[in-house]
């Protein structure tokens, strides 16, 4: 996406972007838009397999800050906005079986399951538009690519069958910036908190950050730090090892944009 378009979307009121979405005239990420709203990460599974999914959000909140959960068999989120279906309101899904990705669509109506459970996770896209209010600048943002996204060596508290490693999303800043991020972020603890990790990325496993696993690679120069915060897609490399007969998961960096200002966190 160039960043032209993601100007021109970057104007769109939530409700606008997901009816662009719905209609699937939008399937790209939803890096910079939203207006001050939350975007969510989103996890659906069947309910065998929901309660300790739950459990899995509750013992690692950095990864997985819960916003909300539906009713089974419901679609609806009803605490972030208005008619908002997780069926059709996300740019592009995976869907997983026995924990391999299986197929990426851009509407989940005909693989809807009477027990499914949907699970709309905390975002470092929101917090993104507190950073840039406060004239912090994100590279990924400026290039119209999404967010890069590495797996790492951090453990996460196991819950029943889900145990793995976290999912860190990158932004590299200059040093003055960096202190700057970390206090803006640490007031938003359900957009993931300030960063889990700073510098050397060696540290946490990371040995390329020219090769992330998810999203796209972006410069660093050399008088810039990269700060690692906790990703929403810690759930699908998880669920990946615990390989549930079916699970369907937002694509990386393609969110469900939501009615709720991150302001009211």
């Amino acid at each position: 996406m160039t960043s032209k378009t993601l100007n021109a979307l970057a104007t769109r009121t939530p409700r606008e972007l997901r009816q662009l979405i719905r209609r699937g005239d939008y399937t790209g990420h939803t890096s910079g838009l939203g207006q001050r709203h939350l975007q969510a990460n989103i996890v659906i599974l069947q309910r065998s397999w929901a309660d300790e999914f739950l459990r899995f959000c509750v013992l690692n909140p950095r990864s997985c800050p819960l916003l909300d959960v539906t009713e089974p068999g419901s679609p609806y989120f009803e605490k972030l906005g208005s008619d908002v279906d997780v069926r059709s309101d996300v740019p592009r899904y995976r869907i997983h079986r026995r924990g391999q990705p299986y197929q990426e669509v851009t509407d989940i109506g005909e693989y809807w399951e009477a027990d499914f459970v949907a699970f709309a996770i905390g975002c470092s896209f929101s917090f993104e538009q507190a950073l840039l209010d406060a004239g912090i600048r994100m590279r990924h943002i400026d290039m119209g690519r999404n967010v890069a996204m590495y797996r790492t060596s951090i453990d996460t508290i196991p819950a029943g069958r889900l145990a793995g490693k976290m999912v860190v999303s990158m932004r590299p800043m200059k040093a003055v910036d960096a202190v700057r991020a970390i206090e803006i972020t640490s007031r938003f603890p359900m957009t993931h908190g300030a960063p889990v990790h700073i510098g050397d990325p060696t540290l946490i496993g990371i040995n390329d950050l020219q090769a992330p696993d998810f999203g796209d690679p972006v410069p660093i120069a050399e008088d810039e730090i990269p700060l690692f915060w906790a990703c929403g897609v810690t759930p699908q490399s998880v669920i990946a090892e615990a390989s549930p007969e079916l699970c369907i998961t937002h694509a990386p960096g393609h969110m469900l944009v939501s009615d709720k200002l991150y302001g009211e966190l």
